[in-house]
């Protein structure tokens, strides 16, 4: 089978729990995960299992020096501060799959992609593992901080990379294509940044960025 040449699968919830627990308290320095903390409600899933959840986080934020996760910003819509638990956060239009990683050597990613109580294929190749790095990477560069400080007229954190690309001269679909993102997001994220500057215009944008120093 595919999966098992690509890793390994393991099911049932008793099994998935014992290896996402062997796997997050196996970091020693760093777990990185896309996460969906909304996405798994209103699917049957038994309460200890997404109290589990939020467990492996703490755990990994204890012992761990670098913890970051990435959930999409509608997943939080019905979730109040406590997801905000120790550890890095950053919130992104959307996610492409949940995952965890851990010292970049192992990864579990569901086997629906979706949810982990359903199933997780355990990956050790590291031709994998530097992808699924590699992706995470590219979502965390576009994402909004949870955890840092709001500082009065600053340039948004979510915004920076879009700002780089107009400063790049970079055609939309050039700029949305390096950042990980639709074209229909970039395009709303360009505009965000122009009203955040007072401007209608991508040539005075440059300036006026330059004159409040967010170059």
């Amino acid at each position: 089978m595919l999966l098992e040449a690509t890793g390994q699968p393991v099911e049932g919830a008793a099994q998935v729990r014992a290896t996402l627990t062997r796997l997050v308290r196996s970091a020693r320095r760093e777990l990185l995960s896309f996460d969906d903390p909304g996405g798994a409600l209103g699917h049957g899933i038994p309460e200890p299992f997404l109290e589990f959840a939020g467990s492996c986080v703490r755990t990994a934020a204890e012992q761990t020096p670098t913890v970051r996760r990435i959930a999409p910003r509608q997943g939080l819509t019905h979730l109040s501060a406590p997801w905000l638990l120790p550890g890095a956060a950053r919130v992104t239009d959307s996610i492409p799959f949940k995952m965890v990683i851990a010292d970049r050597t192992v990864a579990a990613v569901p086997i629906d992609l979706d949810l982990h109580h359903n199933g997780v294929l355990l990956i050790r190749n590291p031709v994998i593992v530097r992808a699924l790095v590699r992706a995470h990477r590219c979502w965390w560069g576009t994402g909004e901080d949870l955890t840092a400080p709001v500082i009065p007229g600053a340039l948004p954190v979510h915004l920076r990379p879009v700002l780089q690309a107009l400063l790049a001269g970079l055609t939309d679909e050039a700029a949305s294509t390096r950042l990980g993102m639709s074209g229909r997001t970039y395009s709303r994220r360009v505009g965000e940044l122009l009203t955040a500057l007072g401007t209608t215009s991508r040539f005075r944008a440059g300036a006026e960025a330059a004159r409040r120093g967010w170059v």
